[in-house]
């Protein structure tokens, strides 16, 4: 998964910080939308891990910050219901003009509330997935209208949500007042699903039951057993990930990859100039892979450089040797590490005598045993690490034969 760091300017002039999430391919079948729980940012863990779940679903994914939360700018006190939902408008927007529609809306908590109502005016939205989404907008105001009500002030008050400080004013309050979600689910007729933890004690599982009442088919529940209304252990964000990810591809048509014909040989690379800079597709029978440069030379970093390729079969064969030499020999050789660097040095730094003296291209390779391994056996398996195939096709001399097809 590659993440690229975008700044949108929502219709107030703000700048919301987000960040566009790519598969592993950098070649996505469809774009996504996440929209962040109430007072969190799309930094969470748990966003994260969703979003990086539906990456290896083939989609693409834009997590943003709603306006005066996480690094975007404004204040919270401008960041009621209706802001939000805006903001997802002008998020969709822009990801429309800049990349491609987003057909799928993803949003936790209010902020599944947030994308219920976007997806209502989006006609490019084809699916809706909520996680602890409350089923009336103003439900979150427990969480801080007692704190406006016993203030003396007319204006900005400050408020503790959640055990975070932050300056609201009675407008943003009655602000939750104004959406009637049950009634807008049940004239969504897009798909929706609904997921929700029975052990909720945010935003409680009835929630989930109204708004799955109200909504038509096709619509689908899944129960987060045992999971809190932030998901904060891992499996739990992953898990939501993963069935988003496999539930959205009943609604989506499936996209065959296109993938590049060795014609025969072991892997075929192609690189399309015009569009890909140095980003380089690598194909072999059954994988795809990616090569790329670092940005500091011109590239767009979305793979491992050459070099890097060639230490990473260095290390690999190295390691793999390793193994079969340990257990054949019945040694009790439980991992093994090796680290590579290449680099160009002069013959003279090396203590190398020749002739005529030159830069030649050295590789370093460190080796750590972690076992019952004797000093004596470590040096043996020092001696067999430089037998390695690669190793080997790296140390002696190759011969090329170069064609024009």
């Amino acid at each position: 998964m590659k993440s690229t760091k975008l700044k949108i300017q929502n219709r107030k002039g703000l700048t919301l910080n987000a960040n566009l999430e790519l598969p592993a391919n950098q070649k996505p079948n469809y774009y996504a939308i996440f929209a962040h729980c109430f007072t969190c940012s799309s930094s969470l863990k748990a966003v994260r891990n969703v979003s990086r779940a539906l990456t290896q679903n083939g989609f693409a994914v834009l997590r943003f910050d709603f306006t005066g939360l996480g690094r975007s700018e404004g204040e919270f006190a401008d960041s009621h219901f209706s802001a939000n939902v805006e903001d997802l408008l002008d998020v969709h927007s822009y990801m429309s003009q800049h990349y491609q529609a987003p057909s799928l809306l993803v949003g936790h908590s209010l902020g599944g509330a947030a994308v219920l109502v976007a997806a209502s005016e989006i006609e490019a939205v084809k699916a809706v997935a909520t996680v602890g989404a409350p089923a009336t907008v103003d439900h979150v105001k427990h969480l801080f209208s007692h704190q406006v009500e016993e203030s003396e002030e007319k204006g900005d008050v400050k408020v503790n949500i959640g055990g975070r400080p932050f300056v609201i004013n009675q407008d943003f309050v009655e602000e939750f007042d104004k959406t009637d979600l049950p009634a807008l689910v049940k004239t969504l007729r897009k798909p929706l699903l609904i997921m929700h933890s029975p052990f909720d004690k945010t935003v409680g599982i009835a929630n989930a039951e109204q708004l799955y009442k109200n909504a038509h088919h096709p619509k689908s529940f899944v129960s987060l057993d045992n999971a809190d209304h932030l998901l904060t252990k891992e499996e739990d964000s992953q898990y939501v990930g993963e069935i988003i990810g496999t539930w959205a591809k009943r609604y989506f048509p499936k996209v065959e990859n296109v993938m590049l014909d060795t014609e025969g040989d072991q892997l075929v690379g192609h690189l399309n100039i015009v569009e890909d800079n140095f980003t380089t597709s690598i194909q072999t029978k059954n994988h795809t892979l990616i090569a790329d440069e670092p940005a500091s030379v011109g590239g767009k970093d979305f793979g491992p450089s050459p070099y890097e390729y060639l230490n990473a079969a260095l290390a690999a064969c190295t390691v793999m040797t390793l193994k079969m030499y340990a257990e054949r020999k019945k040694w009790d050789l439980k991992e093994v590490y090796v680290y590579i660097s290449h680099s160009r040095k002069h013959s003279d730094d090396l203590n190398l005598v020749l002739e005529k003296p030159k830069y030649l291209d050295h590789i370093s390779k460190k080796l750590k045993f972690i076992g019952d391994i004797s000093e004596e056996q470590s040096q043996r398996l020092k001696e067999i690490a430089s037998r390695c195939p690669v190793h080997k096709t790296i140390a002696s001399e190759v011969i090329f034969e170069t064609e024009i097809l």
